[in-house]
């Protein structure tokens, strides 16, 4: 460890952290390159993460959580992540999942499924990007109509790009109700064996390798209509409430990666010669560092920023959009910078750079392209100035 993780940490946040770094030390580290290479989706250690609270990091105690600040579950996935981006990654959607089920689910909906999604005995999926639609969520095509039975919604289209796709239990699926208020937007709960379900091919990707990637297609699918989350036409609200979260905690899967190159690439100039100089010595390599390491901890203070603001409800989406657009860039360049001073070894898996570069760059797109969180940033600064 060359950049010391516990400064400015009080001592609870260190204790969580130090018994995270245990629990990916021993579960995490020895398995991701084999999980990389395998394209193996690793249920038993999600399980295992479900039973340390790590499936439920914000969401309250009352509810089966640990009941941690967005702070805290922000060090949680930069922990993770500095193991494997692409697990932590996973471990951010069912959080986000199990937040939303106890925020906004009723009493019925809670006693069916929260106790078995905050320890993880039912891993979730949330399924939102449509193949016609992309950034435009609002341009969505799924639809549920009631069906005959009354008591029941029948649901029709596709949902693209969704990680653990065939292997989740539960799909949170934001689709169009018919209510009162016209191609309003639902989130409604339908588990992996319902009538009318399928899973597309795992789609073979650059990075994240880990959690399968599939489309999800709905055929007069049916699942019970008390599956709601929340009242019909909130689901617009919970969706972009959730990607506030959600943009904080890819960010800080970023930072977990650029801390794991930056500590192997400061390893590695202490010890490689070129020319008979250590790479250290070589001003170029200094300036580098120095680089990464001040755009790490900018980017480390800009999440960190935008998770106190979340938990304060002040600016959230504003401070979330300019995190994640900044913390994903910046990261994935340090990846990549690390890659490039090692030469050919960065290039080999068993150095564990290159699987960060892969798996970082994905980041960029997801919780809202980087493109996207420039127009959020622009348009409320704008907006403002009026």
């Amino acid at each position: 460890m060359i950049i010391d993780k516990y400064k400015d940490l009080s001592q609870d946040q260190r204790a969580i952290i130090e018994s995270v770094e245990k629990f990916a030390s021993d579960n995490i580290v020895p398995n991701a390159l084999k999980w990389d290479k395998e394209s193996f989706f690793p249920k038993n250690t999600f399980k295992q993460a479900g039973d340390l609270g790590l499936a439920a990091i914000y969401v309250e105690e009352e509810d089966g959580g640990l009941g941690l600040s967005r702070l805290d579950a922000s060090l949680v996935f930069e922990e993770l992540a500095y193991a494997c981006p692409s697990t932590s990654a996973f471990l951010t959607i069912h959080n986000m999942t199990a937040w939303m089920l106890s925020n906004f689910g009723d009493k019925e909906i809670k006693n069916k499924y929260l106790k078995k999604v905050t320890n993880m005995n039912l891993i979730a999926s949330y399924c939102l990007t449509e193949a016609g639609s992309g950034s435009d969520a609002a341009g969505m095509k799924t639809k549920a109509k009631y069906h005959k039975d009354n008591r029941s919604y029948e649901i029709n289209g596709s949902k693209s790009f969704i990680s653990g796709a065939g292997e989740s239990d539960l799909y949170f699926v934001m689709l169009k109700t018919e209510d009162k208020l016209k191609d309003s937007i639902s989130c409604v709960i339908v588990e992996k064996d319902s009538d009318g379900i399928t899973f597309g091919k795992n789609e073979d990707k650059m990075g994240w390798k880990n959690q399968p990637t599939r489309t999800i297609s709905f055929d007069n699918c049916v699942t019970p209509i008390s599956n709601i989350v929340g009242r019909e036409g909130d689901g617009f609200k919970i969706a972009m409430q959730g990607l506030d979260g959600g943009r904080i905690n890819i960010a800080s899967c970023s930072l977990g990666a650029a801390r794991f190159c930056i500590d192997k690439t400061i390893t590695y100039v202490n010890e490689r010669k070129q020319f008979g100089k250590f790479l250290k010595e070589f001003q170029s390599i200094q300036f580098k560092i120095a680089d990464m390491i001040t755009e790490y901890n900018a980017a480390r203070l800009m999440v960190h920023k935008a998770a106190t603001s979340l938990e304060k409800k002040e600016n959230s989406t504003f401070d979330s959009a300019m995190a994640k657009r900044y913390a994903t860039d910046v990261c994935f360049k340090i990846c990549n910078e690390a890659l490039q001073i090692h030469g050919g070894y960065g290039y080999l898996s068993d150095y564990g750079i290159e699987k960060m570069v892969r798996d970082c760059r994905v980041h960029q797109i997801l919780e809202g392209t980087n493109e996207i969180m420039r127009l959020i940033i622009s348009r409320k600064i704008l907006e403002d100035s009026k």
